[in-house]
Parts: C-alpha cells; sequence; structure tokens
C-alpha cells in the first residue's frame, strides 16, 4: 500500500521510469551505465547522474528536452511516449460545430451544382471524424456510416471540379475507403475487405497520395498477420515502406515486421524492425489528434513492442508494456478510450500470469478481454488463441482452462 500510495504523488514518467528499469532487471547505477552508453556526446559523472536519476525516479525534478530523449533510446522507445506533451482532444460535436455546419447543411450544401471550398472543408472533417470514430463505435454501425459518405463523396465526380478539387475528393474517398476495409475486415469480412483495401490503394495512388497508399499495404500486412502469413506480413511492409517512407504508415509497417519476426522467431530481425520504427516515429511531430485511426501516436509504439516481447517470451517487459497500454488507453475516470489496444493488453498480462502458474488470473484477464463491445476480431482471435494453446498445453486437466478454450472456440465459430 506504501508503495501504491507514493505512486499516486509521482507524475506518471517518473513511476514509468522505475517500471521500464526494474522490467529489466537494473540497478539505478546500471540504469545510468545504460544510459551513458546510448549518449552520442560526453555525460557529467557517474555519481551526478546517479543523483539526477534518483530525482527523476522520485518525481522531483523532470528531465530536460535531451535527458528526455536520451531514456526514451536507453529504452528503446519513443520520447512523447515516456513524456507525452499536453493535448487539447475536442468533442466530435464541437469539430462539427467549428465548420458552422451541420449534417444537413452539408448534404444540402452537395446537392447544389457549385461544390465549395467551404463543402469540401466540411467533408474533411467528417471524414476525420469517423476515422476518430473506430476505437469505440460498433463495427456495424460505423461500416453503414462509413460507406454512405463514400458515396456521397464519390457523387461529387460527377460534378464539375478543378484539378486540385478532383485530387481532394480522391483523398477523401481514399481515407474514408481506408476506414471502411479495416471495419469490414475487424467484422471478419475478409473478402470484402480486401476487395475495399484495393480500391483504396487505387484511389491513393490516382490521388498521388503516398500515405493512403502506405496505409493500404499497412492494411495488407495486418491482414497477413492475422491469418499467420509471416512472410506476406514482410513483402507487404516492404512494398508500403517503399512508398510511405516518412509517415505514420511507415512506422506501422515497421510494427507489423516486428510482430512477423517475433512469430518467426528472429529476435535480431524483431530488435531491427522496433529500432527502425522507434527512430521514424521519433523523427516526427506530435500528431494533433491521437484518436485518428490513421495516426500513430507515440504510446502505440509500447503496444508494438508488448506483443513482440510477449511472443519472445520476455515477460517482465511483456507485463510492464501491457499495463503501460492499458493506462495511457484509459481516462481516470475509467473510460476506455481504446478498448481494442486494452483487450490485446489483457491477453497479455494472461499469457504472464500462465507462464508464472496462475491458471485463474490467466482466464480472468483472457475472459475480460473477450467481453468488449468493439472488437477487432481476427487480431482479438489471434492473441486470444495464443492463450488458449498455451493453457491446452500447461493445464489441460484445470476447469477454468478447458471453459475458457471452449469460449474462444465459440468466438472462432462465430
Amino acid at each position: 500500500m506504501g508503495d501504491e500510495a507514493a505512486d499516486l504523488e509521482r507524475p506518471v514518467w517518473a513511476i514509468r521510469l522505475r517500471a521500464e528499469r526494474t522490467a529489466r532487471g537494473w540497478s539505478q547505477g546500471e540504469a545510468v551505465r545504460a544510459m551513458r552508453a546510448h549518449a552520442a556526446e560526453p555525460l557529467p559523472a557517474d555519481s551526478t547522474l546517479l543523483r539526477n536519476w534518483k530525482r527523476w525516479e522520485a518525481g522531483g525534478s523532470e528531465p530536460d528536452g535531451f535527458y528526455k530523449a536520451l531514456i526514451a533510446k536507453t529504452f528503446g522507445n519513443v520520447t512523447a511516449a515516456f513524456f507525452p506533451p499536453a493535448t487539447t482532444h475536442e468533442a466530435d460535436a464541437e469539430l462539427l460545430a467549428g465548420t458552422g455546419m451541420e449534417t444537413v447543411e452539408i448534404l444540402a450544401r452537395l446537392r447544389t451544382s457549385d461544390v465549395s471550398t467551404a463543402t469540401l472543408e466540411a467533408l474533411r472533417i467528417t471524414a476525420d471524424r469517423l476515422c476518430c470514430e473506430y476505437p469505440y463505435m460498433a463495427s456495424d454501425q460505423l461500416r453503414v456510416e462509413g460507406r454512405a459518405w463514400l458515396r456521397r463523396i464519390t457523387a461529387l465526380m460527377d460534378r464539375r471540379l478543378t484539378l486540385a478539387q478532383h485530387q481532394e475528393v480522391l483523398t477523401l474517398a481514399g481515407w474514408v475507403a481506408l476506414l471502411v476495409g479495416c471495419v469490414e475486415y475487424d467484422m471478419g469480412l475478409r473478402r470484402i475487405a480486401e476487395g475495399t483495401r484495393k480500391a483504396a490503394l487505387t484511389l491513393g495512388e490516382e490521388a498521388g497520395d503516398a500515405a493512403i497508399a502506405g496505409w493500404a499495404y499497412e492494411m495488407r500486412a495486418w491482414y497477413a498477420l492475422t491469418q499467420g502469413d509471416y512472410r506476406g506480413v514482410i513483402a507487404a511492409a516492404e512494398a508500403g515502406e517503399a512508398v510511405a517512407t516518412n509517415n505514420g504508415a511507415a512506422v506501422q509497417l515497421a510494427a507489423q515486421r516486428a510482430k512477423a519476426w517475433a512469430r518467426l522467431r528472429d529476435r535480431r530481425q524483431v530488435e531491427t524492425a522496433l529500432d527502425r520504427g522507434r527512430a521514424l516515429l521519433e523523427s516526427l511531430p506530435y500528431p494533433e489528434d491521437t484518436d485518428h485511426h490513421f495516426v500513430v501516436d507515440p504510446a502505440k509504439f509500447d503496444f508494438y513492442a508488448m506483443d513482440c516481447y510477449r511472443i519472445a517470451g520476455e515477460d517482465r517487459l511483456a507485463e510492464m508494456y501491457a499495463r503501460e497500454v492499458i493506462r495511457s488507453s484509459t481516462d481516470p475516470d475509467g473510460t476506455e478510450r481504446k478498448p481494442m489496444r486494452n483487450a490485446e493488453a489483457r491477453i497479455t498480462l494472461g499469457v504472464v500470469a500462465a507462464r508464472s502458474g496462475d491458471v485463474e488470473r490467466a482466464v480472468s484477464y483472457g475472459r475480460r478481454a473477450l467481453e468488449g463491445d468493439r472488437k477487432s476480431l481476427p487480431s482479438l482471435l489471434m492473441c486470444s488463441k495464443e492463450l488458449a494453446t498455451l493453457l491446452r498445453e500447461r493445464y489441460p486437466h484445470e476447469p477454468e482452462a478447458v471453459s475458457y478454450l471452449d469460449e474462444v472456440r465459440a468466438l472462432t465459430a462465430s
């Protein structure tokens, strides 16, 4: 209780600093030496660094920009994941209100013969809103709304458009098609989702938008990963990275590559891919809206690392990252902003518990992961089967384990 009470008084970054260190089994002195090894320039004496480290872990002082970046590099992570800048999340209603246009007015403008700049701007905001609703809106509802707006956007192609407007419409259609393809795959509609993904890729290529094309390849990598085609993941990542070299899609492509290599049991390639993604993410500006599905927020790097370390059997690191994923994806009032991300984190905690011999806790985490209303069925099943396989191999006669296996089978059948 004393440690928990103390944690309430310490900044989140200070709590994480200690968690990262202890997950690796380092003393504070060893952490200082590791930090020195990652520094590109001379640092003060160990005694000075150790005093600083103690103050940082205690939350008594906050590292400056130089040391924030160095700490993140030492732990193989991204600065903004450790020390996120303050951001303001506006409600979806406020975003729409900021355009001065309600949905009815947008539709009225679409029916007029003139496609104004205001109309396109309102449609841009609508596309962004849909992408921000991905984490929590019911899949079938989001698919219906996304497809309806996709029809409205593509209907503009029949109007007289300037060259710039034509490109803008293709871009908007591309983003919404990407979203619809993701939701369709979440629902288990593989064939339909692949067709939508290919359409989004074509729209991105016609619009000359490398980000859309990059995300279309990322979706292909994701599809392949959840279907067990790990070489297909790597091939899709390579193709996508050739298109999207310096944006969020490239970061996530590196992450998908790392996940595939983890399942192919090549630890060196896992670290190489994670380091590539980390370096690229570190170079990008902090996103304006971390709720947008096609924005890679720095906290998501913890999610990538969690998956890889779980597969690699690095239980202390996997557990530490899983708890960080849940913390960063949950509001102080308990509302889960990223329920699908949290579900996979709970499965990771379940795997760690199963490996330590705690069947009851493992099954409890596994069941809670299955309870959420918003699911990505392929990803959830991929991770749930990992836990189910572990329970079946180690505890074939435990009633709780057998019951959980039945629940996973039922979800697979559905």
